[in-house]
Parts: C-alpha cells; sequence; structure tokens
C-alpha cells in the first residue's frame, strides 16, 4: 500500500535501475576516461547497470554526465543516489577521498557535447558535496543512499554531472523524480493533480457534480493546499454546497438527486423532504414540487407551503337602499381555498332606468367605502349613483392564488334599483362688467383629458348709467353619469367665487386618459438612446427599481449628471404603464421648482426614466444631516421655492397628493425642487412613512394629509395646501417626524378635536401663523399656494418679521438661557423644549438631574433622542449640569 501511495505522488525522470541496455553516459576526460559503466546485481539479485571509479593515486578530477533529463511540469526535482566507496585506509593512496561532488547544467533542449558545457564549477551549478556514511573495506560491501534536491528549475530540462578526484566509489543506481498531489475528491469539490512549485502551492478546485458556490461577490471557488513532499495539507477551503434537488451523500464528496416525492428548495447542506400536501415531484432532482391539478401556490408563498385553491362565493349578500347610495354585507364562503389570506372585491354595473336596459360598468363617480377591492371585512357602502337607476352588484370571494387561476373568481350578485333625483347644480359670479354693454356667455367642460365643446351662446346686457348695479350668476346644472370621471378639482375661481377673465392656463392632461398609455409617452417625454447614458453608480432603490447616478452625453450639449430610475426584469405590462406614468406627468412640467425631466429609455432594457440630478438628496434627510446649520432666512428661502413650484402645478390642476419634505429634493445651490409624481404609491407597513388605508382605498400618509383627504380620499390644490404646512414644520424642526411617535390614529383623532402642532423651536411666529391658515378645517379658507408665495415673499422683504419672539434665540445661536430655577428632570426637558421624551427619560431611570447630569451620547441614542440637534442641545444642557453643585443651575 505504501509503495502504491508513492506511486501517486511521485513522477519518475530517470531512474537507471529499470535501464535494460548500456546508459552511454558522458566522460571527462575523453581521452582518459575513468568511470567506467558495468552490468552487475543489486540487493534484489536484479542485473542493473553501474558506474565505478578507483583513482586513489591521481587528484585529477574526473567527471561522468548524464543524459538531457526533460523536467516536464517540475520546478523542484529530487535526486536520489545509491553508492559505495572504499575506505581510504584499506587503500593507504597519498590522494585517496572518501568524498565526490554533483553538479547539474539546465537549457532548453539537449544541447551538450563532448566538449560542451566547459567542464568546471561554471557554468555547472554545484548540488552537493556527497560523503560515505558506510564505507567498505576490502573484505565487505556496504550502500549509501543519498537524496538531494534541485530547485529553481527555469530550462526545459537539465543534465547532471558526478564529478571525482582520488575515490574509488560505485554508483549503483540513480533516480531523478518530482513529487505531486493526487487528485483529491473533498468538501464537495475535486482538485486536479498538482505539481508543487515552492513548499506549499495553493491548488485551485471546482465543485463536484450537482454542487455549486452560493452566488455573490464573496464566493470564491475552493483551494486546498498542496505540499512539497506531494501531500494535501489541511483542510480545503471551499464554500461548495449540494444545489437545489439534491442532498450530501454518505460523505462529503458527493451530492445525490432527492428521490421522486421528495424535494430541497435551497442549496447547502440541508436534507430531501416528502413534497408538502397536494404536490409531487415529476421526477428526481427536484428543487420544488408542482401542485396537483387545480392548485396553486401563491409568489409569496414559500417551497414547503402546501398547494390551495381560489375560495368558493361569497353568501348571502344583503342590500340595503338609502335614496342614492347601497350598503352591501354578506356570508363568508363555505371553501376559503385552505388560505387564511381572503378578500373581496365589489363590481357596479349600471343597467339603465326601470327594469329594462342593457349594464354597462359604473364610472369613477362612484365611490366605496372602505374600499372596492382588498376588502377584508364583509361589508361596503357604495354612493354616488344614479337615482331611478338599476344597478347589479358583484361580489368576488379571492386569495392570494386567484389570480393565478385559468377561472374568474367565484362571485355572488345583487339588484337593487335607486330612488330620488340626483341632479346637481353649480353656479359663478361674473363682475367687473361695462354698463351698458353686450355679453355673450358660453359654458363649457373642462376634465384632465383637457376642454369639452362650448354651448351655444346666451346673450345679455348690463344696465345703463344711472341703474342700480347687476352682476351675471351662471349657472351649471351636472346630471350625474356613469361615465369616465378623472377631474382633478380644478380651481377655476378665485376664494370669493369670481371667475377669472381673461386667464390663459396650460392643463395638465391626465396620462391614464389616454386609450394607449405609451402615446402619452411619446407626446410628453423625449427618447434618448442608451448609448448617450453612462451609468456609474447605485445611490438607491425606488419602488420599480434601482436609483442611479450617471452622466448624460448628446450630441451637441454639454455633459451633465443626471438622475437615472430603472424598471427591473421581469415587469407586467401594467407596472411598465405605471413606472412611464410618472415621466409622462413629469414631462408637462417646466418650472425651477420642479424637478425637471431630461428623458426616457424606452426601446432597449432596461427601461429608465433621466431626471436631473440633485446634490443634495431628499429635504427630509438634508435638514437633519444640518441640523441648526442654517439662518432663518435661508429656511424661508427653501420654503419659497416648494410654495412656487406647487402654485405652478395648482395652476395646471395639477394635484400632488403626496406633498412631503421627502419628495422634495435640494440640489447643490439649496434650491428644492418638488418630485415624486408617480400616481401608484405602494407603501408597506415597514416604510418609514406609515400609512392608513383611506375609506375610499389605497394608501394614504396620514401625517401630510387633510383631513377631507382621509375621510373621503378628497384631493384639491387645497388639500396640497394643508401638506404644505406639514412641509413647513418639518423644515422648521430640521426633519422632525410630525406629530412624533402618535399613531395614525391618534393624529387622526386629534386632528378631529383641532388640535393642530406646536411651533417648531426658534420657529417665528409669523411662519407658524401661516402654518395654522394652511391647517384650517375648512378646505376653502386655506390659502391659496399664489398667497403663500406673497406671504413669504414679504416676510423675506421684512426680515424683522422673522426674528422670534420672547426670550427664545434664533437657530444659529447657541448660548442657552439659564435653568438654574429648574428642581425636576420634567421640568428641565419642558425648557430644553424637550417635553416629548420626558416619558422615555423616566422609563430609562433618568428620574433625577443628579443621574441626569451623567448623561452621554450612547444613554441619549438608548433613550430615543435619535436627532443630532436634540442631541447637541441636551448635551450641552448637561455639561453645564456638571459644573455646578445640586442643585444644579441648567442653561438652555
Amino acid at each position: 500500500k505504501y509503495n502504491n501511495m508513492l506511486f501517486c505522488w511521485l513522477k519518475v525522470l530517470l531512474n537507471t535501475k529499470l535501464e535494460t541496455s548500456d546508459l552511454g553516459w558522458t566522460n571527462y576526460p575523453a581521452e582518459d576516461p575513468q568511470w567506467e559503466e558495468l552490468s552487475g546485481l543489486d540487493e534484489e539479485a536484479t542485473s542493473v547497470r553501474t558506474y565505478e571509479i578507483c583513482t586513489p593515486d591521481s587528484p585529477t578530477s574526473y567527471w561522468l554526465r548524464t543524459r538531457w533529463i526533460p523536467r516536464r511540469a517540475a520546478s523542484i526535482i529530487y535526486v536520489e543516489i545509491r553508492f559505495t566507496m572504499m575506505e581510504c585506509v584499506s587503500l593507504n593512496w597519498r590522494h585517496c577521498k572518501e568524498t565526490f561532488d554533483l553538479y547539474s547544467y539546465q537549457s532548453d533542449s539537449d544541447e551538450a557535447t563532448p566538449s560542451h558545457p566547459a567542464w568546471m564549477e561554471n557554468p555547472y551549478a554545484k548540488v552537493s558535496t556527497l560523503a560515505a556514511d558506510q564505507l567498505m573495506s576490502r573484505s565487505e560491501r556496504r550502500s549509501n543512499l543519498r537524496l538531494l534536491r534541485v530547485q529553481r528549475l527555469q530550462g526545459a530540462g537539465l543534465y547532471l554531472a558526478f564529478r571525482s578526484q582520488g575515490t574509488c566509489m560505485a554508483l549503483l543506481a540513480v533516480r531523478v523524480f518530482y513529487r505531486k498531489c493526487p487528485p483529491l475528491r473533498r468538501a464537495f469539490a475535486y482538485f486536479p493533480e498538482t505539481v508543487p512549485h515552492s513548499l506549499v502551492e495553493q491548488a485551485q478546485g471546482v465543485c463536484v457534480e450537482n454542487a455549486v458556490t452560493p452566488p455573490g461577490e464573496q464566493s470564491q471557488p475552493p483551494s486546498m493546499l498542496c505540499g512539497e513532499d506531494g501531500q494535501w495539507v489541511g483542510q480545503p477551503t471551499s464554500s461548495c454546497s449540494c444545489r437545489p434537488g439534491y442532498e450530501a451523500g454518505d460523505t462529503n464528496v458527493r451530492c445525490r438527486a432527492c428521490p421522486s416525492g421528495q424535494f430541497k428548495a435551497g442549496s447547502g447542506p440541508g436534507v430531501c423532504v416528502p413534497c408538502p400536501d397536494r404536490s409531487n415531484t415529476l421526477i428526481p432532482g427536484s428543487a420544488y414540487c408542482l401542485c396537483h391539478p387545480g392548485y396553486r401556490r401563491a409568489d409569496s408563498d414559500p417551497p414547503h407551503a402546501a398547494c390551495t385553491r381560489p375560495p368558493s362565493a361569497p353568501r348571502s349578500i344583503v342590500s340595503q337602499i338609502n335614496d342614492t347610495s347601497v350598503t352591501l354585507e354578506w356570508s363568508e364562503p363555505l371553501d376559503r381555498g385552505g388560505r387564511g389570506d381572503l378578500v373581496y372585491r365589489v363590481f357596479c354595473s349600471s343597467c339603465g332606468t326601470g327594469l329594462a336596459g342593457s349594464c354597462s360598468p359604473c364610472g369613477d363617480s362612484v365611490l366605496y367605502r372602505p374600499a372596492q377591492r382588498g376588502l377584508t371585512q364583509r361589508r361596503v357602502s357604495v354612493w354616488g349613483l344614479r337615482p331611478h337607476t338599476k344597478y347589479t352588484f358583484t361580489v368576488q370571494s379571492l386569495n392570494g392564488v386567484s389570480a393565478l387561476s385559468q377561472s374568474e373568481p367565484a362571485s355572488d350578485r345583487v339588484n337593487v334599483t335607486t330612488s330620488r333625483d340626483g341632479t346637481r347644480s353649480s353656479s359663478v359670479v361674473v363682475t367687473g362688467l361695462q354698463r351698458a354693454g353686450r355679453y355673450r356667455v358660453q359654458v363649457r367642460a373642462r376634465s384632465q383629458a383637457g376642454y369639452g365643446s362650448f354651448s351655444s351662446e346666451a346673450s345679455f346686457n348690463t344696465l345703463p348709467d344711472g341703474e342700480t348695479p347687476v352682476c351675471l350668476t351662471v349657472c351649471v346644472y351636472n346630471i350625474q353619469t356613469s361615465g369616465n370621471r378623472r377631474v382633478k378639482d380644478s380651481e377655476l375661481s378665485d376664494k370669493s367665487g369670481h371667475y377669472q377673465m381673461g386667464q390663459t392656463m396650460k392643463v395638465y392632461i391626465d396620462p391614464f386618459t389616454y386609450e394607449d398609455p405609451n402615446e402619452a409617452v411619446r407626446e410628453f417625454a423625449k427618447e434618448i438612446e442608451a448609448s448617450f447614458v453612462k451609468i456609474e453608480e447605485v445611490i438607491g432603490a425606488g419602488e420599480f427599481g434601482e436609483v442611479c447616478r450617471g452622466r448624460l452625453r448628446v450630441p451637441g450639449r454639454k455633459e451633465n449628471y443626471v438622475a437615472i430610475k430603472t424598471l427591473k426584469g421581469g415587469y407586467t405590462d401594467k407596472q411598465r404603464r405605471d413606472f412611464l406614468s410618472e415621466a409622462s406627468i413629469m414631462g408637462q412640467f417646466q418650472h425651477p421648482n420642479i424637478i425637471h425631466l431630461e428623458g426616457v429609455i424606452t426601446t432597449s432594457c432596461p427601461v429608465m426614466i433621466l431626471t436631473e440630478f440633485m446634490e443634495n438628496g431628499a429635504l427630509d434627510s438634508f435638514l437633519r444631516v444640518n441640523d441648526g446649520q442654517f439662518t432663518t432666512i435661508q429656511l424661508v428661502g427653501m420654503l419659497r421655492g416648494i410654495a412656487a413650484g406647487m402654485k405652478y402645478l395648482s395652476d395646471m390642476s395639477f394635484v400632488h397628493r403626496d406633498l412631503a419634505a421627502r419628495n422634495i429634493l435640494v440640489n447643490s445651490n439649496l434650491v428644492c425642487k418638488v418630485s415624486d409624481f408617480g400616481l401608484s404609491r405602494f407603501l408597506t407597513e415597514n416604510s418609514s412613512d406609515p400609512t392608513y388605508t383611506s375609506s375610499l382605498g389605497g394608501k394614504i400618509p396620514i401625517r401630510w394629509t387633510a383631513p377631507e383627504a382621509i375621510a373621503y380620499r378628497k384631493f384639491t390644490s387645497a388639500s396640497d395646501g394643508w401638506s404644505y404646512g406639514i412641509v413647513m414644520w418639518e423644515v422648521m424642526s430640521y426633519g422632525e417626524r410630525p406629530y412624533w411617535d402618535m399613531s395614525n390614529q391618534d393624529v387622526i383623532n386629534a386632528i378631529e378635536q383641532d388640535y393642530r402642532l406646536p411651533p417648531p423651536p426658534e420657529c417665528p411666529a409669523s411662519l407658524h401663523a401661516l402654518m395654522l391658515d394652511c391647517w384650517q378645517k375648512e378646505r376653502a379658507n386655506r390659502p391659496r399656494f399664489c398667497d403663500v408665495v406673497s406671504a413669504l415673499d414679504r416676510l423675506i422683504r421684512n426680515p424683522a418679521s422673522l426674528k422670534v419672539t420672547g426670550s427664545q434665540p434664533l437657530l444659529d445661536q447657541r448660548v442657552p438661557p439659564s435653568l438654574s430655577s429648574c428642581g425636576s428632570v420634567s421640568e428641565w426637558l419642558r425648557a430644553l423644549k424637550m417635553e416629548r421624551y420626558e416619558q422615555s427619560f423616566l422609563q430609562s431611570g433618568f428620574t433625577s438631574l443628579e443621574v441626569v447630569s451623567q448623561l452621554n451620547t450612547d444613554d441619549l441614542l438608548r433613550v430615543g433622542v435619535t436627532l443630532a440637534g436634540h442631541q447637541k442641545k441636551i448635551l450641552s444642557s448637561v455639561q453645564t449640569l456638571r459644573v455646578h453643585e445640586a442643585p444644579p443651575t441648567l442653561l438652555y
């Protein structure tokens, strides 16, 4: 067994014991050759070829050179020499020696001749001088065995040369070889035969069949150390593991397939497990189990989840009619499909008046509470119906696999007929008319899709001089229909209801009103060639994919930085439409305080939206990082820019719906620009911006949303005005969270009870008064954005109006007032305007000023004080506490 192992480790280049003919090595000097080739018997009585020399009476050097030996893959070779040597005492010669020398000469080919290379130490390289441990006398025969190492080989091969000076010896056997580590399988990795080129050689391996390395930059191919002696050293560094559908065999050298009826979902050390209920595998080595016919797994279901099916239909729908509104209730399906994520969806069809007429889907004028889709409760209220009209309501049951089913969701339906008249009217008063004049009036409707046709003309004359002044009241009657209704509550009149004569206004067009949404993209967004864009780095993640920074170089224009939103692969047509809808919206806006659209890339992958690059990012995080670093005038300048952008949007009849500091971007010149015009906002429970499901469906950012938008989903420029007031509060508090740690429901209840946010620390009274105007409960009483811009302009022109009244210092002042009168932690926090942390301080054990005086930054983080500005303010006061004896003198 030992010999077999050696055979695996060694590659023999020369072995004289295996030669059956003359070796034919070269003697020098050629005219007086002293090395004599003979045949003899080795220890095993096998015939071998040997060389002998005996010149004890001469000091002359006699050389013997082997034939050229190719080194092959080796850079280190070993020379094993077995020899005998006579002791000089028995010979009694004056020049007798008991040593000889071994030399090597490297070359790329068999180039040696009897005279080349020169027979001397240079060019020959000395390997070693060999002495005999066992010397022979005339009466006994003893051999010696030496193993020598020749390294740093560079040529294709080498010669070995033996030099004798007065020795009497015989070369019984010469063997030349190099060592190598044999092929090895270990830790699901295969390492090939490896030749070491130094003391330790690192060998690269590969994963065995059906084994893989985990994806990612940290994943490296397996490696192992091969020692100079031809043995593998230590354990391999291997991240190989059995791929999905395979598990480890009896040892860690192979992976075997999961048998039929079992699966293994991931790679790694796991084992095959039986298929879950209502599923099975078709072939061995499966990473998942296929569901039985009629059963499915949702995309969010793990592979080990049982297969399920859609629910049966809801039962026993009961309707209750109240004029033009209907309340529907129903019972749970008999079969939930084996899932716990049951929801309901309601569809409305209008079937005309009376008992006859064709049915068609109800339009956007019909509203649902709490929602039309995703209902978890078995009750819904529907209003906005037409009077004296027959409707059919269909209630569907759905769960996580309904969308994967080939058939329509199971449903039940009910027919109802509404009652009373639903005619509505509106009017506008036109003033500023001249006396004794004749006027003609026409009326036309406007929606997000643009203007409709004018009505027929109506003429009238105003009274002559001296008569009582008159005004014109135009009444418009609107019978609600089931047609498409996407009006964004455009405000054609001012607060007093007077029409603005002679005003021309560009109107925002909703891209979703296009029959082909791609047409809106082509109309409002410029297509850019992908070769003009170079992505440099990923700076964030958006709803649809990554957000990157890059460079845009359009021929003939200066290169500039751009922000790039990408659409990740595997998207649906709807996701692509929703993604590009933001570009269709942005492309309609041109204003210095609205984020500018550079263009889109839709003809190659990935699909991209390119906008101008804003160096300082989102306003809320920018303010938190720079807490206390700006003057009041600078902050008001930021607010003025935001208001100007919103005025522009309001003038175009566009309602933002999600105005917040997180959706304002800041460039290097502190210019603020309104952004985020996506109509679909999918926010999760774990989002940093918690949302509340409104009564009309969809997600709403409660802390920034007006009461009527929360309760009735009534979004207007006035609801944007409420949100702007919250943005003002965010800016003046340097990115503080509105309503702090209050829950969404607490915020709703507090606003309903007329609670409003207090002024942030060091906020001028004039700015807080403007905030309170924006938070008026009646939306008609809130200032329009043109009024907000004018108010801010007046404050900027009159800086004295921005000074903080009372004893509070400005934001850029750092010396707090004396707090020597504080007698408790609660008083101290109120004096610092930090009373929001009172409960956290007391619960964490900071119940006395003496304990508070030992506060540090780690303590503040534990208490929950994470804003840098608040930390500075508290620690500044604590530093004063440490200087004084108790009771301490506290400074604000």
